[in-house]
């Protein structure tokens, strides 16, 4: 379980982002003099509720860093994914949905101005790195956990935001699909392999390994 929120100015608070006829429910929480904001991408079968990515996020409040963690499918479209595993791996959708938030936020006031990164899980990663290649303009880095940036398919060769890709030592295929993903691409990328890390890092320190590496790669990037 991720710690709990430590200021109140790092508490998180309900978000309806209305994208085209559909709500997308989320909670965001930005600091005091935040540095820029990061948004989740949450793999297949997960959502804002994640543990580990509320862990990530918990860190980068840490470090400045303000988060959205938003469901990128309505309650609707979930059931239906709990039965077809089908808009889950819809990483066009899923990545629209992210272009979409990204607009939303320059909207916002406490929000326009800062830099946006995306921080992609699983399927989530290939989301990020398709909406990143789509509005390359719009988002200043992004970083995927046990991510299959490969599902971003030739659009990674678009990319241009400065990229982190951490997976685990033991998570074998995943490392290979981030290998070929990273050779197809032409912006800043870096693969950090978590030592004895499975996929979903549940091993002692491996997730906090991850915390750490995204919140500096954030700080580095989003000014």
């Amino acid at each position: 379980m991720s710690p709990p929120l430590t200021s109140t100015h790092r508490s998180p608070k309900p978000v309806q982002v209305a994208v085209g006829p559909h709500s997308l429910a989320g909670d965001l929480a930005v600091p005091e003099g935040a540095r820029g904001l990061v948004m989740f991408a949450h793999g297949s079968g997960s959502s804002r509720f994640s543990p580990r990515n509320r862990y990530v996020a918990d860190t980068l409040h840490q470090n400045d860093l303000g988060t959205l963690l938003i469901d990128l499918l309505t309650p609707q479209e979930e059931a239906i994914d709990d039965v077809t595993g089908r808009l889950r791996f819809d990483i066009g959708l899923l990545a629209d949905r992210l272009v979409a938030l990204r607009n939303w936020a320059q909207t916002v006031p406490e929000l326009r101005d800062l830099d946006v990164g995306l921080f992609g899980a699983s399927t989530g990663g290939g989301a990020a790195l398709l909406a990143a290649a789509q509005q390359p303009h719009d988002f200043q880095a992004v970083v995927s956990r046990g991510g299959r940036p490969d599902l971003a398919g030739s659009a990674l060769a678009r990319v241009v935001a400065p990229t982190l890709l951490i997976v685990g030592e033991r998570d074998e295929m995943v490392i290979e699909l981030n290998q070929r993903a990273m050779a197809q691409m032409h912006a800043e990328v870096r693969l950090e392999i978590v030592p004895r890390a499975t996929h979903l890092f549940e091993e002692p320190g491996a997730l906090e390994e991850v915390a750490r590496l995204a919140a500096d790669w954030f700080t580095k990037y989003l000014r």
